[in-house]
């Protein structure tokens, strides 16, 4: 029986996967330290957990409209304006079931089978495949260390063809915390409204940032390419809310329509629940933002020290996000206890088998001579892990 040529042709998560292993072998009683989740460490403040109580008591468990209720959708437009100097209507938003539903959509909307879409390596595990479903192309452009792991407006211009339909910009960047300039934004810019071309731009770490490094949205440049961007946002990041299951998009009236007819078919709305306690996430107090970037550029601050104090390692000092890519290329060709390691995958099991430290293989990234380690976890569990890393490299003979 034959099934989906396309549907075979979609890889798993690297990241969701070595998540479900690390937690089943923690089930299983072994002491992992996990560096793979991509999710705060942070509880859901209070304050939303209350919204979304009081939405249940008060009976909001129904359909609501398939894009999301207005409330929200007014609630983020303000949030646009007030952080992001963006004005959008509440018809230009939908709601999704968490920003990967709004990436899916949104790919699903612009093209068509043959179209072409330029993403940035390293890149969101994610993001190709999407535009695999989507029946495009993704066209690949390497980046490297040198660079910031950022793309240039000329490597866009060799990779244009006729095909192209959109560029993707992650800013800050799951992997690599690399965060774009309003110079390099305005410059890509330029290029997209010249050529005609779509951007996507997943936001979804925007507000955490580090250094002195000002988000930009790349919509915000001006009105033509604010008409041809495409902004994806969501709750779960900026408030501690990864399983409430909460993205938006904010694009031109035409997209948005697509986006919210298909996804009417598709899902219908997002969860009644967690749309009041999105809103109130949006509206409320803002202070887990803070109490967050501040643990996190401790805890990054160390990581990246001490990464740089084992032997063979190295990394790029992330300005966003809650990741380390942590360069393993001086391991590649030697044998760790017995695994031999040839790129990332065998690295990542290496360290898992050997050393019960979870992280994700660059690999999934589009970067096999990395491995991706979160710092979403306690200090306590950072230093624990790094001193098995550690403590199992110092054997390798390289």
């Amino acid at each position: 029986m034959d099934l989906s040529i396309k549907g075979l042709s979609i890889s798993p998560s690297s990241t969701l996967a070595i998540d479900a292993k690390a937690k089943k072998m923690k089930a299983e009683g072994l002491d992992i330290i996990g560096f793979g989740a991509g999710e705060p460490d942070f509880d859901t403040p209070e304050h939303i957990k209350r919204a979304a109580i009081a939405a249940i008591e008060s009976g909001f468990t129904k359909y609501t409209p398939a894009s999301g209720i207005l409330e929200l959708k007014q609630a983020i437009c303000n949030k646009f304006k007030k952080d992001n100097g963006l004005d959008y209507t509440p018809e230009q938003i939908i709601v999704s079931n968490g920003a990967k539903h709004s990436l899916v959509n949104i790919f699903q909307a612009l093209c068509n089978p043959g179209d072409e879409v330029i993403i940035p390596a390293p890149y969101w595990v994610s993001y190709p495949e999407m535009v695999k479903m989507a029946d495009a192309t993704p066209v690949i452009i390497r980046t490297s260390e040198h660079s910031g792991f950022k793309f240039s407006v000329q490597q866009i211009k060799q990779a244009l063809t006729r095909k192209t339909k959109a560029i993707i910009i992650n800013s800050p960047c799951n992997p690599t915390g690399m965060v774009y300039s309003h110079r390099e934004l305005a410059e890509i810019a330029d290029l997209a409204v010249e050529h005609g071309i779509f951007v996507v731009s997943d936001e979804i770490y925007e507000k955490l940032i580090y250094d002195g490094y000002e988000h930009v949205s790349i919509a915000s440049i001006n009105d033509k390419i604010k008409e041809q961007t495409i902004v994806v946002n969501g709750v779960s990041k900026t408030y501690a809310m990864t399983g409430w299951r909460i993205g938006y998009t904010a694009s031109n009236s035409e997209i948005a329509k697509i986006m919210g007819n298909m996804q009417s078919h598709a899902t219908s709305n997002p969860n009644s629940i967690a749309q009041k306690a999105a809103e109130a996430a949006i509206n409320g107090e803002q202070d887990i933002v803070n109490d967050m970037v501040s643990a996190f550029i401790t805890r990054r601050n160390y990581m990246v020290k001490r990464i740089h104090s084992i032997p063979g390692l190295s990394c790029v000092t992330p300005n966003g996000a809650f990741y380390v890519l942590m360069n393993i290329s001086k391991f590649i060709g030697a044998e760790i206890d017995g695994i031999e390691i040839k790129g990332s995958n065998d690295f990542a099991d290496a360290l898992l088998e050997k050393a019960k430290v979870a992280l994700v293989p660059g690999s999934g990234f589009g970067i096999d001579t990395h491995v991706r380690l979160s710092y979403a976890t306690s200090l306590q569990n950072i230093t624990e892990g790094l001193n098995r890393i550690e403590n199992l490299l110092n054997k390798v003979n390289r």
